[in-house]
């Protein structure tokens, strides 16, 4: 947990810069004891640290930002952090440009403005933080706090997605899927999600497993479908267990044997009870029950200590609230 925040803190300052191929900031070294305390997860100890450095670090102000919105050991405090985040904008973090348009958009510490957000945004963007440009895009798309201007919501996105951002290549495939606010169009969802799913990100590769398996977009083709949805299981997203489960629960059988292959009734039995480990909807647990009947009654006996202890040790390593 420790780790992740540290990593957020100091990938999200320094990700733009990289991706604007501009020269990376050194290290602070000032901001040592701080780092260290927040890796150790003495989060009083760090704060208190990163604050000593607050009126002149912009790593500091950005950190503390942070600190407050995600609530590192203190009650979440979104006011503060939009606080210290326009100091980190001021001085030119790109993460922080991006969290003061959200600020602006939802609000918070001062009035919305849907103008100054997508400024904002719009600064993230030509500093690297691609995800950005998708964000003032939704603005003009929804239209809620500034004019609604279709065309340029979507040319904002896609420009996004071109410039190599999964999460507005994500949102452009979400938006072409649902044809809500948009023209409809399956077979562009359908290459954004895979150009998403080719970068790993996990939600874009349970999307594109399922378009696939169902023909959404163009050909049905259950083999990849099998192959995204388990890449997103294997990682830990949740939602991907239980239809990989099912895609090799109706993998072709053995033309020998007429069953399926050891190796696909293995699958069907470990993700299956990996969703039952995750999942409290009754109609899934159903489903499940019904899966795990069919496979006890043909799966040895001896098999099932050695796949219980492989389904917990991934449970172990995203457990379910980190699955989604």
């Amino acid at each position: 947990m420790i780790v992740r925040a540290v990593g957020l803190a100091l990938a999200l300052l320094l990700a733009g810069q990289a991706d604007a191929q501009v020269p990376r900031q050194a290290p602070d070294p000032a901001l040592k004891l701080a780092q260290q305390a927040l890796a150790a997860g003495d989060y009083v100890k760090a704060y208190r640290e990163y604050e000593r450095h607050g009126a002149d670090s912009p790593l500091a102000q950005f950190t503390l930002g942070l600190f407050e919105r995600e609530g590192w050991g203190r009650p979440a405090n979104p006011v503060a952090a939009c606080a210290w985040f326009d100091k980190a904008a001021a001085a030119n973090v790109p993460a922080a440009q991006q969290f003061v348009g959200d600020c602006f958009a939802q609000g918070i510490g001062r009035a919305v403005d849907g103008q100054a957000a997508v400024q904002w945004y719009r600064k993230a963007g030509a500093s690297g933080i691609y995800a950005a440009l998708c964000s003032a895009g939704e603005l003009y798309l929804s239209g809620r706090i500034v004019d609604k201007n279709v065309q340029e919501g979507l040319a904002l996105c896609t420009a996004a997605a071109q410039a190599e951002s999964p999460p507005a290549m994500l949102r452009l495939a979400d938006l072409y899927r649902a044809g809500t606010q948009v023209p409809q169009d399956l077979k562009l969802a359908r290459y954004w999600y895979e150009q998403a799913a080719q970068r790993h990100n996990h939600e874009a590769q349970f999307r594109l497993g399922v378009m696939l398996s169902e023909g959404d977009g163009g050909p049905a083709d259950v083999t990849q479908a099998r192959f995204w949805l388990e890449h997103a299981a294997a990682e830990g997203y949740a939602p991907a267990y239980l239809p990989t489960a099912v895609l090799y629960a109706n993998a072709p059988v053995d033309p020998h044997t007429g069953a399926l292959t050891p190796n696909d009734l293995a699958k069907v039995y470990m993700w299956n009870r990996a969703a039952k480990g995750v999942t409290t909807n009754p109609l899934q647990l159903a489903d499940i029950a019904r899966i795990d009947g069919m496979v006890l009654a043909v799966m040895p006996a001896q098999w099932q200590p050695d796949l219980d202890r492989k389904v917990a040790d991934h449970l172990a390593k995203f457990p379910p609230a980190q699955s989604h």
